[in-house]
């Protein structure tokens, strides 16, 4: 037991090495969409179910989600993808806000922003409806702004990090993002950028990058393979069982034409190439690879390992790919991870329904990267991007893994440094100096959060999610009722603070007795004040002297229909009709 602790010790000290590490993720950022409807009868047409909506959400999805996931496991990251002028495209952009990403896109008028939407009935997936054609290509000014935006953003994060190399992510899916310019930019500015990790559909697009890891799924090394051993006669790649093999020993992959006549069946797709390109199939038996048009199927073959034909072709895959670190991500069956020491490494995850691990692939890459950036030796790497990849799967939706949520995992809670939560003004500039020379952020934000609701603790995960602290100073009761009114505030100070406290989001809670936080503002000159209304920074009575002090101002929606105002009018509306009532029974 004594051993395992101390393994999830060593384990959670790189999670708090990695907070602040600057990294640059590119590639084609699109928006994932979940409709979630009810369904009780079929429609009269056809044998097809009557859907009523019932909840919407929006997510960042590809290259963005990797980035929220980079932000939320606490890297300090920006993001640079050409984006749609269009209503989805202004959707992304409130996402990236909401996680903290630098939004660095470019906007794209005319190139609608890719989206994924999904239709689900008892959170089963019915339908997905992609939009955003990858044949919609970048022309040449769209090309310059976006190396424009690139080399601006890898500066802003070397001089954000003193004079530090950025790391790099890449996500190249095959949607247009990533055109033969840019990555003509990449490999020529490759030592520019300390750790290099690349995710893409088509491994031999990427060979001269020399990336730090790769992170194929089986279905996109098994392209990989398919076509770096192509001959003019077949095309097939498939797996050669010499009588003497032992049953449980690695398998050796040969060329050669696939087992029977050299067909390959046509079997469902488990796998996901971008639109266009060549897919790979696993012929019926299972035993062999092609690259003649379908793709693979998990499900083939129930006698075949993919992890034993993953690890038999790491070194193979190292070399064709050009990087230090293979990751062949197996979805339900985990992954197998090789590095320049020859070394094999099996990770596994939990079985879980399709719509739980919906991005799960960005929060293994972003952790796998961050780990790598922070010169964690490769079986840690492997171990926290498979932990931070399976913890996200709890739950339908788009997957991000938060730091909070993985040293929690490790049975090792996120700290304030063992300060109480609630303090007062002396301790909490303390605490801020402490965070600031540790190279964290600091959240502040105020009001009198009388009648606590979900309008509240949205908006509080909302200004969590754009720094390392969060700091709510609270209106004492006698300035809740200088500005509320006499009848104000409906729960004292005591039971504010109580019930802020108990919030996950929040770290600290001070209590200030003037009307305005201007005092507190100066004491612990937050890197970002936060106010909820729909009205612009401009507006902000803090805003100049945050902005004096050297911080940034926003505004955050609040939930509609949710206000302190509005509930308090229901209650005693309530209690208006009751008394009513009462009074008209006794006549």
């Amino acid at each position: 037991m004594a051993g395992a602790a101390a393994e999830q010790r060593r384990l959670a000290a790189v999670v708090q090495s990695w907070l602040g590490r600057p990294v640059l993720v590119l590639g084609d950022a699109m928006l994932d969409e979940w409709r979630f409807a009810e369904s009780e009868r079929l429609c009269r047409e056809a044998p097809a179910p009557v859907l009523t909506l019932r909840r919407r959400i929006s997510a960042a999805g590809g290259a963005a989600n990797t980035a929220v996931n980079v932000a939320a496991l606490g890297g300090r990251v920006a993001l640079v993808a050409p984006v749609g002028a269009d209503v989805a495209g202004d959707e992304l952009h409130d996402c990236l806000d909401r996680a903290a990403v630098w939004d660095r896109t470019v906007s794209q008028p005319g190139r609608p922003t890719p989206v994924k939407r999904r239709m689900l009935a008892g959170n089963q997936i019915l339908l997905r409806e992609d939009s955003g054609d990858p044949e919609d290509t970048l022309d040449d000014e769209a090309v310059a702004r976006l190396l424009t935006a690139l080399d601006c953003a890898t500066e802003e994060l070397r001089a954000v990090a003193g004079g530090e190399a950025p790391t790099l992510v890449v996500c190249d899916y095959a949607l247009g993002a990533l055109p033969a310019p840019v990555r003509a930019w990449l490999v020529a500015n490759r030592e520019r950028y300390a750790t290099v990790a690349l995710d893409a559909h088509d491994l031999a697009d990427w060979r001269g990058l020399a990336p730090t890891v790769v992170t194929p799924s089986f279905a996109e090394a098994s392209r990989l393979l398919a076509r770096a051993a192509a001959r003019p006669s077949t095309n097939a790649l498939h797996l050669d069982h010499p009588g003497g093999d032992p049953p449980d020993g690695p398998s050796e992959l040969t060329v050669g034409v696939a087992p029977g006549d050299g067909s390959c069946a046509r079997l469902g797709p488990t796998g996901e190439p971008g639109p266009g390109e060549d897919r790979v199939a696993m012929t019926g038996d299972g035993l062999s690879v092609t690259g003649t048009g379908v793709t693979v199927n998990a499900t083939a073959g129930e006698g075949v390992d993919r992890a034993v034909l993953a690890e038999a072709r790491l070194a193979e895959l190292r070399a064709h790919t050009g990087a230090d670190v293979v990751a062949v991500t197996l979805d339900t069956d985990g992954a197998v991870v090789g590095g320049p020491d020859g070394e094999r490494r099996r990770s596994h995850s939990t079985p879980v329904p399709a719509s739980h691990a919906v991005g799960a692939g960005d929060a293994y890459l972003a952790a796998m990267t961050l780990a790598l950036a922070a010169d964690a030796p490769l079986p840690t790497a492997a171990q926290l991007a498979q932990l931070a990849a399976t913890i996200t799967v709890s739950d339908t939706g788009t997957c991000v893994c938060r730091r909070e949520d993985l040293l929690t995992a490790l049975d090792q809670p996120a700290e304030t440094d063992g300060r109480p939560t609630l303090v007062d003004a002396d301790e909490l500039a303390a605490i801020a100096d402490e965070h600031r020379r540790a190279g964290r952020s600091v959240v502040f934000t105020n009001g009198c959060f009388d009648v606590l609701h979900r309008g509240h603790v949205r908006y509080l995960e909302q200004a969590r999610a754009l720094g390392d602290l969060l700091v709510v100073a609270v209106n004492s009761d006698g300035s809740v009722r200088r500005l509320k009114g006499a009848d104000r505030p409906v729960n004292p100070v005591e039971d504010r603070v109580a019930l802020l406290a108990a919030l996950a989001c929040v770290d600290h809670v001070v209590v200030f007795e003037e009307d305005s936080p201007a005092r507190l503002i100066e004491t612990v000159r937050p890197d970002v004040y936060v106010k909820g209304g729909d009205y612009p920074p401009e507006m902000v009575p803090e805003a100049p002297l945050v902005r004096r002090l050297g911080g940034q101002v926003r505004t955050l929606g609040y939930v509609p229909d949710r206000s302190t105002s509005a509930i308090i009018d229901r209650i005693r509306a309530h209690g208006q009709d009751v008394t009513t009532d009462a009074a008209a029974g006794q006549a």
